[in-house]
């Protein structure tokens, strides 16, 4: 079946709804928006519902050059038939940290999703690197019958990544120890631990990441609502 008919019709659709002004003012959130429309991303995902898991019409929209067709094609692409070479194609082809967090949300759901995240973690490339760190914490918030030991097994990518001075690395880093450390009340001390251990670093990235997790993972609402958790399960 040709696809391109239906992706022609779905990129006109797409200039469409453009809206210049959000377009703009995407760039105060480090978007890059210099291939966008405008599109809010509610207005996106309403959008692309009918063509869930339609994986061909997904490659199709990645391969054009309008940054929201991209984002479409991480709503509707079906992980099951997600090849390795795809995964890697699509992290390489990103140029804005908000296309790495949403395919990671897909590539989480992959065969493949922990090997890449362990991968892609110790790659150079700025958002193939913070891919690498997303993907995991998409797994922490999706996959909640995962082991302790899966998580804290992270913790020497957390510390070596915690080096990288680059601003998307180094935010994804941060999210990914946050994460960890709110997932359980058993998780939260050794996460804690790391954290303190990172705002002690001489390097700023590091003492940058550890000190706005400590913060975070000290706070009394957030420590009160992982013991509920706790005895809830009780």
């Amino acid at each position: 079946m040709d696809i391109s008919p239906l992706r022609d019709l779905i990129l006109q659709e797409l200039k469409t709804m453009a809206d210049p002004k959000f377009q703009a003012g995407m760039a105060r959130y480090g978007i890059d928006n210099r291939f966008s429309l405008g599109i809010r991303a509610p207005i996106l995902r309403a959008y692309a519902k009918p063509y869930r898991k339609n994986h061909e019409l997904a490659l199709a929209l990645w391969d054009s050059e309008i940054h929201e067709a991209k984002h479409i094609a991480g709503y509707i692409a079906d992980p099951k038939q997600m090849t390795e070479a795809q995964m890697e194609k699509w992290a390489a082809d990103c140029y804005s940290w908000d296309l790495v967090d949403n395919i990671c949300g897909l590539f989480a759901k992959t065969p493949y999703a922990l090997d890449k995240a362990r991968a892609w973690m110790q790659r150079e490339e700025e958002y193939v690197k913070r891919a690498g760190f997303v993907i995991f914490v998409s797994l922490g918030v999706h996959d909640k019958k995962a082991p302790d030991e899966l998580f804290l097994s992270f913790f020497p990518y957390i510390r070596e990544g915690a080096k990288d001075e680059r601003n998307f690395v180094k935010k994804a880093v941060n999210w990914l120890l946050r994460q960890i450390g709110k997932r359980n009340i058993r998780l939260h001390p050794h996460a804690l631990a790391l954290a303190e251990e990172l705002a002690q670093s001489n390097i700023p990235s590091a003492r940058w990441i550890g000190k706005d997790a400590v913060r975070e993972l000290k706070n009394e609402k957030i420590i009160e609502r992982l013991r509920r958790k706790a005895n809830l399960r009780l």
